[in-house]
């Protein structure tokens, strides 16, 4: 009896002890979230290091032909606040778990909806989706995997998994065009200034519709209180649009109030501009 009182107090006294205890996971958590257009990504996964070893190989720690989780610890999650697509293949909003199948040269990429933080429940399963992406050789060691969103456009962007000497890209597209001009529809029934200006800057920039842009921003920039970038973006319009007279003079009204406003990086966009067309 005295014997078992004993154990309990040393087991009682142990859990206390390391109860208390706080220590660092081998592989930090990483966490990002981006905007792509009018679509919101969410990626949470674990980032395994290097640590020396030989990573993908066929004697590696990922050996060639074998599931991968694209991470450590649980099952990576990514979500997406609307419908998109990858290389053609439609996904719904929602969200996703991918594991992959590394290769020398490529990797079998297979798309699942996320339902548990364990990544094995996921192999016997049948994915939703499966991409074939070729392999990107690095010269320069990346010890602690990532995850980014690179090369962000209003309409596409792409997924990079990066670690050792690999990179993966995976391009997506989101639905902005179509989302946007129906706000912008919906909106022009009662607009104010600054959706007059958001509305021209979007369809000038994605070059959806300019002389429509141009329709927009001179509602703005007909008022007296019309701000720099404002009216510069009336003369970057009509630039685009061939009407080079106007867009010098616009210019120099955009130069003007530049200066007012003491912003070098718009005095010198108007001086530039007036230097280019003003022949």
């Amino acid at each position: 009896m005295k014997t078992n009182s004993i154990t309990l107090y040393i087991f009682l006294i142990t859990a206390t002890v390391f109860g208390q205890l706080k220590t660092p996971s081998l592989s930090v958590t990483g966490s990002l979230d981006q905007t792509v257009g009018l679509t919101k990504i969410k990626v949470d996964y674990s980032r395994p290091n290097v640590k020396g070893r030989k990573v993908f190989a066929k004697d590696g720690l990922l050996p060639y032909g074998e599931i991968w989780r694209v991470g450590a610890n649980a099952a990576t999650k990514i979500t997406f606040s609307d419908d998109i697509s990858i290389m053609g293949n439609a996904l719904k909003k929602g969200e996703y778990t991918i594991l992959v199948v590394p290769q020398a040269d490529s990797w079998s990429l297979h798309w699942y909806t996320y339902e548990s933080t364990n990544w094995n429940t996921y192999v016997p399963k049948t994915p939703l989706l499966t991409l074939q992406l070729p392999v990107e050789k690095k010269q320069k060691l990346l010890e602690t995997m990532e995850i980014r969103i690179t090369d962000i456009t209003f309409d596409q962007a792409t997924i990079a998994i990066e670690w050792e000497k690999v990179r993966i890209s995976i391009p997506i597209e989101v639905k902005t065009k179509e989302k946007t001009l129906a706000s912008i529809k919906n909106t022009m029934n009662g607009p104010s200034t600054s959706e007059y200006f958001r509305a021209a800057l979007y369809l000038h920039e994605s070059k959806i519709d300019i002389p429509k842009a141009l329709e927009y921003i001179q509602k703005v920039t007909a008022s007296d209180k019309a701000l720099f970038f404002q009216v510069t973006r009336e003369a970057l319009i009509l630039k685009d649009l061939r009407q080079y007279q106007k867009a010098v003079t616009v210019a120099k009204r955009g130069l003007d109030l530049s200066k007012k406003a003491k912003n070098k990086d718009f005095i010198k966009l108007n001086t530039d501009l007036i230097k280019e067309l003003d022949k």
